[in-house]
C-alpha cells in the first residue's frame, strides 16, 4: 500500500507538472485564436510562426534573438567566473572562511528573483547605468554563477589534489597545471552549469523586467507578459512554446544518455 500511495503520488505531480504544457502543445496543432476552442488538426499557426507571418512575427522574433543571445554570453561569462571561483573556494584552508563563503554563495540561490531584480535595479540605477542589454547580461551573471559554482564544486572534492601537485614538481607552471589537470577534471561539472545557467538564463522573468530599461529591449518572457496583459496570447506563441519544449527534451535526453554511457565506461 505504501508503494501504491508513493507512486500515486508520483503520477499526480508529474501529471500536474506536465498537463499544462501537454494542453499547449495540443492546441497548437489547431487554428484558433484560445486554448480550449478545437477547430480541427491543423498545422497553419506553425507555418504562420516559421514564415514570419504570425501577427507581431518580428517582435517574436527579436524577443527570441534577444533571449538566446544573453542567455549565450551570461551562461559563459558565468561558466568561467564559476569554475574560478569554485577553484579559489576549494583552495581556502580555513575552514570556517571556506564554508562562510559557500554560505553567501547560496543567498542568492535562495533570494527569491523580485527581491534580486529590484536590488540590482537600485544598484545600477545609483551607478547611473542606463537599462539595456548589459544591464540585463550583468543581473543573469549574477545569479547564474552560484550554480556553476555548486555544480563545479563536487568535480573538484573528488579530484586527487596529488595531481596538480605532481604536475607542478614535474616543471609545469601553475597556469598549465591549472590548464592540463584542474580544468579536464572539471569540465563536466563546467560543462553542468553552462547548461543549468543557459536554462535559468531563458527562464528569468522578473530579474530582466527591473534590469532591462525602458528602451525597447525584449525578451521571450518580457514579451508574453506584455503580451498576455492585452487580453490574451499570440496564438503562434503556442507553437513556439512546444518547441522550445521539445528542443529541450531532446537535449535532457541526449545529456543524459551520454552521461550514463561515460558512467559505463568509468
Amino acid at each position: 500500500m505504501k508503494k501504491f500511495l508513493a507512486k500515486s503520488y508520483l503520477y499526480l505531480l508529474l501529471l500536474v507538472l506536465y498537463a499544462p504544457i501537454a494542453i499547449i502543445i495540443l492546441f497548437s496543432f489547431t487554428n484558433s485564436k484560445t486554448i480550449g476552442d478545437w477547430r480541427g488538426f491543423s498545422l497553419d499557426l506553425y507555418a504562420n510562426l516559421l514564415s514570419g507571418q504570425a501577427a507581431h512575427s518580428a517582435t517574436i522574433t527579436q524577443a527570441v534573438l534577444n533571449t538566446l543571445i544573453i542567455a549565450v554570453i551570461a551562461a559563459t561569462l558565468s561558466m568561467f567566473l564559476g569554475s574560478i571561483a569554485a577553484v579559489g573556494i576549494f583552495n581556502i584552508r580555513n575552514r570556517k572562511v571556506r564554508k562562510a563563503i559557500q554560505f553567501a554563495n547560496n543567498i542568492p540561490m535562495i533570494n527569491p528573483d523580485i527581491i534580486t531584480g529590484i536590488s540590482l535595479f537600485l544598484l545600477f540605477v545609483s551607478l547611473g547605468i542606463s537599462g539595456g542589454y548589459v544591464t540585463v547580461v550583468l543581473a543573469h551573471v549574477a545569479f547564474c554563477t552560484p550554480y556553476v559554482v555548486l555544480s563545479v564544486m563536487p568535480r573538484l572534492t573528488r579530484m586527487n589534489p596529488n595531481i596538480y601537485e605532481a604536475a607542478l614538481d614535474l616543471g609545469a607552471t601553475p597556469f598549465q597545471a591549472f590548464r592540463k589537470v584542474i580544468i579536464p577534471e572539471i569540465k563536466p561539472g563546467m560543462v553542468s552549469g553552462f547548461i543549468l545557467s543557459f536554462t535559468l538564463s531563458i527562464d528569468d522573468f522578473a530579474v530582466t523586467l527591473f534590469t532591462k530599461g525602458s528602451d525597447g529591449l525584449e525578451t521571450l518572457s518580457t514579451y508574453i507578459y506584455a503580451d498576455a496583459r492585452k487580453g490574451g496570447l499570440t496564438p503562434e506563441l503556442r507553437c513556439l512554446a512546444a518547441i522550445i519544449f521539445l528542443t529541450v527534451l531532446i537535449l535532457l535526453l541526449v545529456i543524459n544518455r551520454r552521461s550514463s554511457r561515460l558512467n559505463k565506461e568509468q
